[in-house]
């Protein structure tokens, strides 16, 4: 049986997230995601902490469901907490995700967080405390937390971030580094950037959807295989990584991707001048914008290319796959050449969930002649193409969001634009 499961995302409580990121929008969005177990989210803020304990209860050990619902929906308690410090003589931002096994236990690591910083702030609280210093506190309350660096290229805060971040777990963690078993790729990396960076084979990835609204659920997601749920078995399954699962456990086969190229700083480049450039290609310029002489923006990519000891494309033996996806509101809007939000896009996102059940499901498992006979052929198309990785891919750069394009500009001129569905 598979599960998926998205951890990271963003309660009502945090800074710039939708009013509807409450429990009982999660789970149903869930639904028409097709995924199975959700992070809380924000465990440390006082009032959604509250919410929880009156909202949720027991289902597997260490999940939880909402009360007096139907909902299948699974929560396990996560948040994610903002570091900055200084070391190493220089300032600090690291995002940390923090898995506890009951609400007990987050009770217990909101007091000691509470005692550092104030925690009715934000859902994602800024503590003036060093990464290893909240795994060592989470740690001693309970041994069977996880802690998990976020987004782990994000320029500003990720753990190897190229403004805020380290060369290594163990420059970050030190000796707790024994204690970190798995990074999160984030919107700006996928598991093929990261395999090439010597942390990026020894932990296990995980992948996210750091969502701030109900609709963005899942644009990351990870997908596991095992008869039962338990948030040990989750645990395990994540310490565990690519290496072989014992009987009736949990294990992580899989995750989906967000195409990092999307990212508003995946290659170098100059807004100003139109410049984008892979990191070879800046290489030559010596990051220096060739057009006005000023240095380049330094993206994401090139970061990988800084701390990788092996060739694009290395993969690890053990390596656990990944498939990268567009949101299916995205390739509907393309094949019918709109944008997302419109009327007719939303109209046909709703025909093909009640039709099929899941989004995940249509991305992934209904056949293309079960498609055409439910859909336009050219969104049938472009759900295919997304499938094989058949899409045209233009990196954002120094600010300026990257495109995923599932049609050529030849091919887009003979999309269907206003043509009706019905």
């Amino acid at each position: 049986m598979k599960f998926i499961a998205d951890f990271h995302l963003h309660s009502k409580y945090s800074r710039a997230t939708s009013p509807q990121m409450d429990l009982e929008n999660m789970a149903q969005w869930a639904k028409i995601k097709g995924i199975d177990i959700l992070g809380t989210g924000d465990f440390t803020h006082p009032e959604w902490f509250k919410e929880l304990k009156e909202k949720l209860e027991p289902a597997e050990p260490g999940l939880f469901k909402l009360k007096n619902s139907d909902s299948e929906t699974r929560f396990i308690l996560t948040a994610e907490i903002s570091c900055i410090y200084s070391k190493g003589g220089k300032v600090r931002k690291i995002h940390i995700v923090v898995f506890a096994p009951s609400l007990e236990i987050v009770e217990k690591i909101n007091t000691q967080l509470g005692w550092i910083g104030n925690l009715k702030a934000d859902g994602r609280p800024i503590l003036g405390l060093d990464a290893k210093e909240l795994a060592k506190i989470v740690l001693s309350i309970s041994k069977d937390c996880l802690i998990v660096p976020a987004h782990c290229m994000t320029p500003w805060f990720g753990i190897f971030g190229s403004k805020s971040g380290f060369d290594s777990i163990e420059e970050c963690f030190e000796d707790y580094s024994k204690h970190i078993y798995a990074i999160e790729s984030g919107l700006s990396a996928d598991p093929a950037m990261l395999w090439r960076i010597p942390d990026g084979r020894k932990l296990t990835i995980i992948s996210n959807s750091d969502a701030h609204s109900p609709a963005k659920l899942g644009r990351e997601a990870n997908v596991f295989e095992g008869e039962e749920l338990s948030y040990n078995l989750i645990v395990q399954a994540i310490k565990a990584g690519g290496g072989p699962a014992s009987p009736n456990f949990l294990k992580l086969i899989y995750t989906i991707e967000f195409y990092p190229q999307e990212g508003k700083y995946h290659y170098d480049g100059h807004r100003n001048c139109g410049i984008s450039l892979s990191p070879s290609e800046a290489k030559k310029y010596n990051n220096i914008c060739p057009n006005c002489g000023k240095p380049l923006t330094i993206g994401v990519l090139n970061r990988v290319e800084e701390l990788a000891d092996k060739p694009e494309g290395f993969k690890p033996e053990e390596a656990i796959p990944f498939k990268s996806l567009v949101p299916l509101e995205e390739v509907i809007a393309e094949s019918l050449g709109q944008n997302t939000g419109t009327k007719q896009v939303e109209a046909e996102y709703k025909n093909l969930i009640e039709k099929f059940g899941q989004e995940f499901k249509i991305l992934l498992d209904i056949s293309k002649t079960d498609l055409e006979s439910a859909t336009l052929p050219e969104i049938a198309e472009g759900i295919i193409r997304v499938r094989q990785g058949k899409v045209n891919v233009e990196p954002g750069y120094d600010g300026v969001f990257g495109k995923v394009r599932i049609f050529s500009k030849a091919e887009q001129k003979e999309l269907p634009n206003q043509k009706t569905l019905f």
